[in-house]
């Protein structure tokens, strides 16, 4: 029986981030990744934008994370030539019945330190984005996007610089803790193995829950309860009129159809809330429906009239992994020093990555 330091679940963006910040502080890391590559689903399944940290209830993880992680993230980006644009976003109020709610967002974005985001008249919205319409909204000139393929390519070559191991087609069976460390099996292809990790960090993503579920020793009672909603998008046919994304005011479950661009310039809209009634990410369908492209219209139409007949094309789908009992980002050891669980990571997991995995190598003593 193999014997390691650190076993890490998942080589999402997460997981790459969290096997970077342990393996450069010293730690002996082990990925496993039950597909075959990095990233292959919600990290390659999103919009790629680097999110300034607006909406976020103040002192959540997910507004400290997130203001922490920008920051980090272009820095590492210009470090790391990955590519990516400030393009900036503009969150707009349809109706003057919704520039209350406009206010609300300000007021939160500034309550989290975005002191950078600014109120905008309709004329001056116009001014930056002709083709929009809105009776006023806020910029946020720190909101952009990047490569994340690039971005993880670096993560995961750093993790490999100081040591990290990947191990993928591989998936954890099942998990035992014992008094000093964690005895896991993992199944890679036709083979079987007995692992013992001194630590074990579950950044399974969607899986996350219920790989909790395969640790026995951890209080089932204690344990997350998933809850996926599915987010369909659309791409724009033709030259986007727009240089900066657009967001309308939120809506339950998520930040409404917005118009977000990737770095050619080609635009696209997404995603939708759609819940799903499953019970585990096996059961998730990823096609995008084409009849749900009507919502898609009379939604972006109260924004830009002008879009034409016919220019949406079904594109592809994510799944958020969402809670069902936390709405903001949870680190968990379950009162287990060798095990730590990463849920909840949905939007703005990719902006707050480095962040995530500083704290999470923090919380294990780093």
């Amino acid at each position: 029986m193999d014997s390691i330091d650190c076993l890490v679940i998942g080589a999402g963006v997460v997981g790459l981030a969290v096997a970077r910040a342990l393996a450069l502080a010293g730690r002996e890391v082990v990925v496993i990744e039950k597909n075959p590559a990095i990233g292959m689903e919600t990290s390659s399944r999103n919009s790629e934008v680097i999110h300034a940290g607006l909406y976020y209830p103040t002192g959540s993880l997910k507004a400290k994370l997130c203001l922490e992680g920008r920051e980090a993230l272009y820095a590492y980006c210009e470090q790391r030539s990955v590519p990516h644009r400030q393009c900036g976003k503009l969150i707009v109020a349809s109706s003057s019945a919704q520039l209350d709610a406009v206010d609300a967002i300000h007021r939160q974005a500034l309550d989290n330190g975005c002191t950078e985001v600014r109120r905008l008249s309709r004329d001056e919205a116009r001014r930056l984005e002709p083709a929009l319409e809105c009776a006023g909204g806020l910029i946020s000139p720190r909101t952009g996007i990047l490569d994340s393929h690039a971005y993880m390519l670096a993560l995961q070559g750093d993790a490999e610089h100081a040591g990290a191991a990947f191990a993928f087609d591989s998936e954890l069976l099942d998990a035992e803790l014992r008094s000093e460390g964690i005895l896991a099996r993992i199944r890679g292809g036709q083979n079987m193995a007995e692992v013992f990790a001194t630590t074990l960090v579950n950044c399974a993503g969607l899986w996350a829950p219920g790989i909790a579920a395969r640790v026995t020793g951890l209080d089932p009672a204690a344990l997350p309860q998933a809850r996926y909603a599915k987010g369909n998008y659309f791409t724009l046919a033709g030259k986007s009129p727009f240089s900066h994304l657009v967001y309308p005011v939120p809506e339950p479950g998520g930040l409404g159809v917005h118009l977000t661009l990737d770095l050619g310039g080609q635009a696209r809209f997404g995603p939708d809330v759609e819940w799903l009634d499953i019970t585990t990410p096996e059961e998730a369908d990823y096609a995008v429906d084409p009849s749900r492209a009507l919502r898609f219209y009379e939604a972006i139409r109260h924004y830009w009239p002008a879009l034409p007949d016919g220019a949406l094309q079904p594109a592809y789908a994510g799944i958020r992994p969402k809670l069902a009992n936390a709405g903001d980002f949870v680190f968990a050891s379950h009162g287990c020093p060798a095990y730590l669980g990463l849920y909840g990571i949905e939007s703005p997991g990719l902006t707050a990555s480095l962040a995530i995995g500083r704290h999470a190598a923090q919380l294990l003593g780093h």
